[in-house]
């Protein structure tokens, strides 16, 4: 695998300590987070493009799957973007324009193949019953030596029950789920077995290395420091401790 040496530099502690203070924040103050976790992307995106495919992301044809209510669309403006969005309330939610959005389903694309230089998808694989689908399809619209970077949240991280709690979906997401609502007198917004999946570690990495046409150029934790990124490689302790994985594939 390549080194990702603009990558690596990025992951410091401080980054990881300020991302983590601002996870609290997703739903009592989503324009802070999103922005804020926008500009992180843009940041990963081009560094990874830098070590990848050589070049800049600026001035690529970029594709956000599952880019939500628009949040990602002014970090990514130097960009000829377009986002992928299936709930139609999920995407006028924050009241932001939608000039470069459009309503589908990551698990079958619009779009004709070899359409775009990068697709990426953040947090989406795990709300999907079939993320690897939906990663396919990234594959097919991305251009031969463009990359398609996948990153989602892995279900026995703390993080996996998303706003359920950080230790109750270990009991099962259905008890966490059922918790919720009994708790709070109204279900969860990420609603286990209908939009929140239990996906691991290790059947990303599985399905990254045997997938057909394209080659594994990168895994690694999106929100640890460097020196931490060995942990992908090891079996049972990644699926606690690395909470949210990213795949790096470059076409062939």
């Amino acid at each position: 695998m390549p080194k990702l040496n603009h990558a690596r530099r990025l992951a410091t502690l401080g980054r990881s300590l300020r991302l983590l203070s601002s996870f609290p924040t997703e739903q009592t103050a989503p324009n802070r987070f999103y922005s804020d976790l926008a500009a992180d992307t843009y940041a990963q995106l081009d560094a990874l493009s830098r070590d990848i495919r050589g070049v800049e992301l600026a001035g690529s044809r970029v594709l956000d799957v599952g880019g939500g209510p628009g949040y990602f669309a002014d970090a990514f403006a130097n960009t000829d973007y377009v986002s992928v969005e299936p709930s139609a309330v999920e995407l006028h939610a924050a009241g932001l324009p939608h000039v470069s959005s459009v309503r589908a389903d990551g698990q079958c694309l619009p779009f004709a193949a070899d359409s775009f230089d990068m697709v990426y998808s953040s947090n989406v694989a795990e709300h999907v019953p079939e993320p690897w689908t939906m990663g396919s399809e990234m594959l097919r619209v991305t251009r031969p030596g463009g990359l398609v970077v996948l990153s989602y949240t892995v279900w026995l991280g703390p993080f996996g029950g998303h706003e359920t709690g950080l230790w109750q979906h270990y009991v099962s997401g259905a008890w966490a789920r059922d918790r919720y609502t009994r708790t709070h007198g109204h279900p969860p917004k990420n609603v286990f077995g209908e939009s929140l999946f239990d996906v691991s570690c290790a059947e990303g990495i599985r399905w990254a290395r045997s997938l057909p046409g394209a080659t594994c150029v990168g895994l690694f934790p999106r929100y640890h420091p460097r020196w931490v990124w060995w942990l992908v490689h090891i079996p049972v302790l990644r699926e606690f401790l690395v909470s949210n994985l990213v795949i790096v594939l470059q076409k062939d």
